[in-house]
C-alpha cells in the first residue's frame, strides 16, 4: 500500500511508495530462493504459485502446483532486476492527471525526461527558463491562465533560487498556486557525488519541509510512479500548494534527444575544450581566472594539467551557476593591479545576467568576461538554451562595458585574445563554439577548500580566523 508518514512540520507529509517501504523492511533475497510477491501499484502480500530465480536465465521458473492459467502467473519484480521509468510511461501518467505546459531548468538526472519533452511538447507549452525561480513564475503565470496544474523541473540545486516565489508567490498562505516540482536529487545520502552536490543533496529534503512543500521520492516504475503522482495530485487539488517528487539517479530509461533539436544549421568549429586552451595560452601568470559550473571548469582544470601549469590562479565554481562574474567582479575591485577573467558558458551568463548590469555599473577596470557559447545546457542533456539568438555584445555594451568581441574560430580568436587584454575593461569577449565534450573528462583532482586557500594565498589574502 502507499504509506503516508508524517514528520516533525506540523502538516508536513513524507510519501513513500509501497516497494520503497517494502524496500526498508524487506527480508534478504538470495539467488534460487521461492519468491511470492506479486507486483501491483498497493503491494499487498498475498500467496501465489511458487516461483525459482534460474541464475542462469535471470527470469522465473514455476515450481509450484499448476496453474489453471496464464493469468494465475503474477508478474514479479526481484531485487535482482533493475528497473527504470519510461519517460514516455511517466508523461501519459502526468497527461492523465491534466498536465500539458512544462517549464524548467535541464537537470542531469531529469534529462532524459527532458529530452522526451523537448522531443514531443510543442514550444509553446515547454519553456526552458533562465533559472529555476523564473520557472516558478512562468508555471504560476500558466495556472492563472488556464487552471491546469503544471510541472516544474529542476536540480535540487535550484532550489534556493525558488525559494522567493514559492514562499511569496505559490505558498497556500499567499495565492495558492498548485504545480509539480521535479527535482533530480543530485549527492542522495549515501551515493557518490561531488561536494557540493553531497551538502545540497543532504539538505534537500528539509528544503522543501521549510517551504512548506510535501515531497515523496518518486518510484522508478510505471506503477508505483502512477500511484505517487495519484497522492501528488489529490494534495495540490485539494490545498491549491505545490508538491515535489525527489528524482534519484537512473530511475529513467534512456532517451536520446533528436539531433534536430541540438544540432544547428550554423556548424561552428571549435569544441569548448579547444578554444579554452587557446585562451589559457593567453593568459599571464599573474591573472586569476574563474571558471563557471560544468564541464567548462573541468575542462580547465585538465588543460592546466596536461599544459603542466598551476592551479593556484584559477577558481573552479562547481556549483554556484551564473555567479561566476560576481565572484570575478568581487576579486577585481580589491585586485586592480590583476587581470581578472571570468570564463563561462551561455546558460550560466542567462541564469544570472543582471550581473552584466552590475558590473557595468562598477567599471572594474581589469574584469575581462568571456562567454562560452555553445545553445545549450551542455553538461545535462543538451536542451537548448536559446543563446544563438541572444546578441550578448549589445547587452554588454547597453550595460556600460567599455568593448565588446565576437570569435568563433581559432583564428580569430587568437587575433582577439590580445585585443581584449590591452583595453580597459569592463569587457566581453563572446565565443561561438559547437557543443560536446571528451567522454573521459574527469573532474578536479583538489578540493574545494584547498583550491580556495591556493588562490587566496597567491592573492596575498591571508583568512583572519
Amino acid at each position: 500500500c502507499i504509506n503516508a508518514e508524517y514528520g516533525g512540520r506540523k502538516g508536513m507529509r513524507k510519501i513513500f511508495s509501497g516497494a520503497q517501504r517494502n524496500s526498508l523492511n524487506s527480508h534478504s533475497f538470495r539467488q534460487n530462493t521461492t519468491l511470492n510477491r506479486y507486483n501491483n501499484p498497493v503491494n499487498q502480500l498475498q500467496h501465489y504459485p511458487s516461483y525459482t530465480l534460474n541464475n542462469s536465465q535471470k527470469r522465473l521458473i514455476h515450481t509450484g502446483p499448476p496453474v489453471s492459467s496464464q493469468e494465475d502467473i503474477p508478474k514479479v519484480y526481484t531485487e535482482l532486476q533493475e528497473d527504470h521509468l519510461e519517460p514516455k510511461e511517466f508523461f501519459d501518467s502526468l497527461n492523465v492527471e491534466g498536465v500539458q505546459f512544462f517549464t524548467g531548468v535541464p537537470d542531469s538526472l531529469l534529462k532524459d525526461f527532458c529530452s522526451f519533452v523537448t522531443a514531443n511538447i510543442p514550444e509553446t507549452h515547454h519553456i526552458i527558463t533562465a533559472n529555476e525561480g523564473n520557472a516558478i513564475a512562468v508555471a504560476a503565470g500558466n495556472y492563472l491562465a488556464t487552471g491546469k496544474i503544471p510541472l516544474v523541473y529542476l536540480q535540487n540545486s535550484g532550489l534556493g533560487n525558488t525559494a522567493n516565489p514559492i514562499v511569496s508567490l505559490a505558498h497556500p498562505e499567499v495565492y495558492g498556486i498548485p504545480m509539480l516540482l521535479l527535482i533530480g536529487w543530485r549527492g542522495e545520502p549515501g551515493k557518490r557525488d561531488e561536494p557540493q552536490h553531497r551538502v545540497q543533496g543532504r539538505l534537500s529534503p528539509n528544503l522543501c519541509q521549510a517551504m512548506d512543500i510535501p515531497y515523496s521520492i518518486l518510484p522508478n516504475y510505471k506503477e508505483g510512479a502512477t500511484a505517487i503522482l495519484k497522492i501528488a495530485f489529490k494534495h495540490m487539488r485539494e490545498t491549491n500548494s505545490p508538491y515535489a517528487l525527489l528524482v534519484k539517479k537512473n530511475t529513467f530509461s534512456n532517451y536520446k534527444l533528436p539531433s534536430k533539436f541540438s544540432d544547428f544549421k550554423i556548424k561552428y568549429s571549435m569544441l569548448r575544450e579547444e578554444a579554452l586552451s587557446i585562451i589559457l595560452d593567453s593568459i599571464h601568470k599573474e591573472d586569476v581566472v574563474i571558471g563557471s559550473t560544468g564541464f567548462l571548469s573541468r575542462e580547465i582544470f585538465e588543460l592546466r594539467e596536461k599544459k603542466n601549469q598551476n592551479h593556484y590562479t584559477d577558481f573552479l565554481t562547481v556549483g554556484s551557476m551564473g555567479h561566476s562574474p560576481a565572484i570575478a567582479l568581487g576579486i577585481s575591485i580589491d585586485k586592480p593591479d590583476r587581470q581578472i577573467y571570468d570564463l563561462e558558458g551561455d546558460g550560466s551568463v542567462i541564469m544570472h545576467l543582471g550581473t552584466l548590469a552590475t558590473i557595468g555599473i562598477k567599471q572594474p577596470k581589469n574584469l575581462k568576461q568571456i562567454i562560452l557559447n555553445n545553445g545549450v545546457h551542455d553538461s545535462v542533456g543538451a536542451q537548448p538554451t536559446g543563446a544563438f539568438s541572444i546578441d550578448f555584445s549589445k547587452i554588454a555594451q547597453a550595460c556600460g562595458y567599455k568593448a565588446t568581441f565576437y570569435a568563433d574560430d581559432a583564428n580569430e580568436l587568437k587575433q582577439i585574445l590580445p585585443k581584449l587584454r590591452a583595453v580597459e575593461g569592463p569587457a566581453l569577449l563572446e565565443v561561438r563554439i559547437r557543443h560536446g565534450a571528451r567522454s573521459d573528462l574527469g573532474r578536479p583532482t583538489q578540493s574545494c577548500t584547498s583550491s580556495k586557500l591556493d588562490l587566496m594565498k597567491f592573492l596575498n589574502a591571508t583568512p583572519k580566523l
